[in-house]
Parts: structure tokens; C-alpha cells; sequence
């Protein structure tokens, strides 16, 4: 799709310091761009590079100026590349077809507009909402429902009874509603206790491939409106991850914890069962999560700390043999004056 830079100005709402006729066809990095490209600086490490690009025009936030290039003038650069992105690249209108190659339970309904691949599964009694788009290999199991405009990409799994609410996205591979890992009497008998709760996924919500979820126990593992997950994230049984959260891949909760409101979860990172983590908290990647966190705290390391007590704690590690070394220095400096003040003080008594 081809657009003049006035267009998108407007659509973006942004100040143009330009040509608005130049032609704008692509968008691309900075590095990559060339003659009809708008490309983009989001971090300021960037700006340097603001000449030397190829681009036609760049998007930039305030207090940047470039006498050769033509600037489309934001208040988050990254923010206005998300929304020029879906006008240049709209997504593929989906033919609203159900194959005769997917099979149907009779009990269960669908809505009008809605997309079904072959090779497709739904379940007796399960729900699917108008203008969903359900790709092959997905299994829809029984009494499961599936919101309006909701995607679920090729190889998704929700169980019998989990509720996908509108206009979520699921990635190829997703699993809703395995069994969460509950034994009693673990490394004896290891007795399986029955998981007979569901999940539910509000409205606006994204996970990534082969990410999992497990279902409640008893309840519901919950993930609220506007949350974001990556992939490879194990989400276990009972768990609440609130609203607009945003957790990275090959992350691990543990079951019943309790994630807040526009919390943080950097990669690789793993939570203990039976914890909070407060609204708008910060979990820097590879930390282990042992107690709660308050919210607005950012913390990192394993077990967790207070972030710049972890990264002191970071800067001191390189230099530690030198300070063992030092140690033993003095250590040995304190014995050897011990001894000659023992020496001294013996000389005053005789």
C-alpha cells in the first residue's frame, strides 16, 4: 500500500516538517530503509543515525531536528509505528467460509462470520462467537467458547469448558486448559488430584506459541482484559495475571499466585506458587521469585532483591578474587601488627 507523507500525518496526528506529497511505500529499520521507506527512532542511541539513513522520512519525537530529512513528529515514536504499521499493512480479510473438512459437533453453535479451517475439531455445546477465525489442527473441546473476532492459529488446544473472550489471539501451539500438575503425595504415591476448574482469557488478550495455561484446580485460572503473553510461558493452575500485564517468554508461574495490574515479567523468570505480585511491579529476566513483591517494586536476582542492590551486587562479582586477594592482605598485615604491639607492651612490662 502506497501513502503520501501528508496522509499519514494525519492519520497520525503528527507535526510534518516536509514534503507531505513525498510517497511513502514501505517502512523499515533504520538501517535497512531506502528511497520511499519511513523508518523510525524510538531510542535515542539511534539519533546519530538520523543523516546517514536512506529513508525518506522518519518518525521522531520532539526536540529532534534534521535540515535534509523529512520528520514526522510524534509524542512516542514506537507507539505511532504500531498504528502507521496496521494502516500499510492491513491484516488479510479471512473468507468467512466453514470447510466441509472440519468436523462439527451438531449441539454446538456458531455465529455468522465466523472462519473454520480443515481439519478443525468443535466440541458438543461449544460457542463460537461471530467473526472468529479458527485454523487448522485447532481442537475446541466441549462447552469451550470462543469470542467475537477471536483467532485461534493453527495447532491451538482449549479444553472442555475454558472461555476465550472476544477478539484474543492465540499463536499456533497454545494450550488452554491442561491439567494443572496436582499430586498428593508427591514422590510417593503421587495420586492424582482431579483438576476440574477451566480458564478465562478476557477480551484483548495475546498469547504466543506454545505457550500453556493450565486450568484451575477447583475455579478458574484467570487472565484479565489487555494482557500479553509470550511464548514458551507456563502459566499453572489458579493463577490470576492482571490486566494489561506483559510477560516474556519462557517464563513459569507457579500455582495460585496472583499477578497485579500492568506488571512487568522479564524472561526466563520463575514465581513460586502462592504469592502477589502488586499492580505495576517490575521482575527484571532470570530472576526467581520467592516472597511477594509490593507494588511499583522492581526487583531482579534469585532470590529476589531490590533491583540496584542486585545490580551493585552484579558490579562487585568481576572483582572479587581481587578483594579476597586484598582481604588476605590485610588479614595478614592485622596479625603481624597484633604481634608486634604484643611485642611492644611485653618491652613496657619488663
Amino acid at each position: 500500500m502506497e501513502k503520501s507523507l501528508g496522509e499519514i500525518a494525519v492519520y497520525l496526528n503528527a507535526k510534518l516538517e516536509g514534503d507531505p506529497e513525498i510517497t511513502i511505500r514501505n517502512i523499515n529499520g533504520i538501517d535497512e530503509a531506502e528511497e520511499g521507506d519511513l523508518t523510525f527512532i524510538a531510542n535515542s542511541k539511534y539519533r546519530n543515525k538520523l543523516e546517514k539513513t536512506k529513508a525518506s522520512a522518519v518518525l521522531v519525537s520532539s526536540g529532534i531536528s534534521s535540515k535534509r530529512k523529512n520528520l514526522l513528529i510524534v509524542d512516542d515514536p514506537y507507539i505511532a509505528l504500531a498504528r502507521v504499521l496496521s494502516l500499510m499493512y492491513p491484516a488479510t480479510v479471512e473468507l468467512k467460509n466453514i470447510s466441509k473438512e472440519a468436523f462439527i459437533a451438531e449441539s454446538a453453535r456458531i455465529e455468522t462470520g465466523v472462519t473454520i479451517y480443515p481439519g478443525v475439531y468443535i466440541g458438543d455445546n461449544a460457542c463460537i462467537k461471530k467473526d472468529a477465525v479458527i485454523y487448522p489442527g485447532v481442537f475446541v473441546g466441549p462447552y469451550a467458547v470462543i469470542g467475537e473476532g477471536t483467532v485461534l492459529y493453527p495447532n491451538v488446544s482449549v479444553y472442555r469448558g475454558c472461555i476465550i473472550g472476544n477478539r484474543v489471539v492465540l499463536h499456533a501451539g497454545v494450550v488452554v486448559g491442561s491439567d494443572g500438575f496436582g499430586f498428593a503425595n508427591p514422590g510417593a504415591e503421587n495420586v492424582k488430584v482431579p483438576q476440574v476448574g477451566y480458564v478465562q482469557i478476557d477480551d484483548e488478550c495475546e498469547i504466543g506459541a506454545n505457550t500453556t495455561v493450565d486450568r484451575g484446580t477447583l475455579g478458574k485460572t484467570w487472565i484479565k482484559r489487555g494482557a500479553k503473553i509470550d511464548n514458551l510461558v507456563q502459566i499453572a493452575h489458579n493463577v490470576v495475571i492482571g490486566e494489561n500485564s506483559v510477560i516474556v517468554a519462557q517464563v513459569g508461574i507457579s500455582g495460585s499466585s496472583k499477578i497485579g495490574t500492568g506488571v512487568l515479567v522479564g524472561g526466563q523468570a520463575g514465581l513460586v506458587g502462592h504469592i502477589t505480585v502488586g499492580d505495576h511491579a517490575m521482575i527484571a529476566a532470570k530472576s526467581g521469585i520467592h516472597k511477594d513483591v509490593a507494588p511499583g517494586d522492581v526487583v531482579a536476582g534469585y532470590g529476589q532483591m531490590p533491583h540496584r542492590e542486585w545490580l551493585r551486587m552484579q558490579a562487585t562479582l568481576p572483582k572479587i578474587s581481587e578483594m579476597r586477594k586484598n582481604l588476605l592482605s590485610i588479614a595478614k598485615r592485622t596479625t603481624e601488627l597484633e604481634k608486634e604491639i604484643e611485642e611492644i607492651h611485653k618491652g613496657y612490662k619488663g
